[in-house]
């Protein structure tokens, strides 16, 4: 059981560590399925997910919305000293990971404390004080840095973006700021760094010169990678697919285009991808679909997880709650060799009308059991075996013969004419698309 930590002050005074009960337990603050010690093929739960709290929605976020004031009024976010309120607010979160068992958290750069909107020396000065709060926390739970990153989309200098930015002043702002988080990342011991383009991109192309703003992107990304090496940062890089909002076009629009440009700019062999579900299907993806693209190219590095609302176009941040979907999620992350580095990361926010502190842990473990749940079914899915065997019988004419030579590409077209006029027809075979989604549902 981990130790719990709390500051001066006790913010979630009625609620003691949870612990796994299994799935009988009534209990809403136990875990039912998530067990963190369970070993599940060849790694424990906890292992296998690496689940880290998400800084920005479950400690900054107020339930505010475009149509209406904050309704989160919790006692961490009070005061008006920027250091005060930015120790409260790690106070409870180191309390809220520790009673919740999470060993991870991610941030960014200006969710650990309130940032001026132009003075870097004063951003500077503030982000290494609370930092250096931080490692204290960590070194009394135990909890250690998923990743961080740098928020260069909130502050009304990056409206045109920050790396991508038509005014070279505010991609030197957004520079210092990178290098600044960098600092913070690795001071931490921080396992990641993710980049997310928040308004890298455009609104109109009337007044875009795309070519040349993806080519400062590179630059940009090159040049952080380049400062993070020299500095003795081992971890890895993550780019965060997402195709619009607040932008019309986001570069990083899904995991297909990432990898295109970051094989167009020779960056493929430094970056990998963080994976949300909620933009993969902004995207008109799947989440699926993006893990799968990623893990085909050896870059699916963490996730995001989150969902959407299917009656809503717009990012909803809702915590997980679709084992089915994230069962086929698991089976790519499984048959993959898992994350490359990353983990879980709960990039989920408690609905506006949550307004209870107790709701933060509600969500957290209705998301880590659905998790769990899903695991625990794609396993058996896999140690059962019909599903890979169908798979792979599907494409059995490749693995011998004239298709055997073609994937080894020691085929012609006149060779291929050939066999066809030489074989004859083909057979109509089945996909057993039905049979496979009831297969997979006698899992659940």
């Amino acid at each position: 059981m981990k130790k719990i930590i709390t500051g001066e002050l006790e913010y979630f005074p009625s609620i003691k560590s949870i612990e796994f009960e299994g799935p009988s337990s009534d209990n809403p603050l136990a875990f039912r399925y998530y067990n963190p010690i369970q070993k599940v093929g060849d790694k424990t739960m906890d292992e296998h997910f690496k689940f880290s709290m998400a800084y920005w929605h479950s400690l900054v976020g107020n339930g505010a919305d475009p149509f209406g004031e904050a309704t989160h009024h919790f006692p961490w976010n009070r005061g008006t000293d920027p250091y005060q309120r930015a120790q409260q607010k790690m106070d409870a979160a180191f309390e809220l990971m520790t009673k919740l068992g999470l060993n991870y958290y991610c941030f960014h750069d200006l969710d650990l404390i309130d940032f001026t909107s132009y003075d870097l020396l004063e951003n500077e000065s503030r982000l290494l004080r609370i930092v250096q709060y931080a490692q204290k926390k960590q070194l009394e739970s135990g909890i250690e840095l998923l990743w961080g990153t740098a928020n260069l989309f909130s502050n009304a200098k990056f409206m045109n973006g920050a790396a991508t930015n038509p005014d070279f002043l505010v991609l030197a702002h957004g520079g210092a700021q990178v290098k600044a988080a960098l600092d913070a990342t690795i001071e931490l011991g921080g396992h990641n760094f993710v980049f997310w383009g928040g308004r890298e991109g455009y609104m109109s192309l009337l007044n875009t010169d795309m070519k040349r703003e993806k080519e400062h992107l590179a630059k940009f990304l090159s040049m952080s990678r380049d400062y993070a090496r020299k500095n003795g940062f081992k971890g890895n890089f993550f780019i965060e697919p997402k195709p619009c909002e607040p932008t019309k076009h986001q570069y990083d629009f899904d995991a297909a285009t990432v990898l295109g440009f970051l094989k167009e700019f020779n960056l493929h062999h430094d970056f990998k991808l963080n994976i949300e579900v909620n933009h993969a299907t902004l995207a008109g993806h799947t989440f699926v679909h993006e893990l799968q693209v990623a893990a085909d190219s050896g870059a699916l590095g963490s996730i995001d997880a989150n969902r959407g609302d299917e009656q809503n176009g717009w990012d909803t941040d809702q915590f997980p709650n679709n084992a089915s979907e994230l069962t086929e999620a698991l089976l790519v992350i499984l048959t993959s060799g898992g994350l490359q580095g990353g983990g879980v990361n709960f990039d989920a926010k408690i609905r506006r009308n949550s307004t209870d502190p107790e709701d933060l842990f509600y969500a957290h473990i209705g998301g880590m059991d659905c998790f769990a749940k899903a695991l625990l079914s794609a396993q058996r899915i896999l140690d059962h075996g019909e599903w890979a065997k169908l798979k792979k019988e599907r494409y059995a004419s490749f693995d011998v013969g004239e298709g055997k030579s073609f994937e080894q590409g020691n085929m012609t077209m006149e060779r291929v004419r050939d066999y066809a006029l030489k074989t004859g027809a083909p057979n109509l075979t089945s996909g057993r698309q039905e049979y496979l989604e009831n297969l997979i549902n006698r899992f659940q």
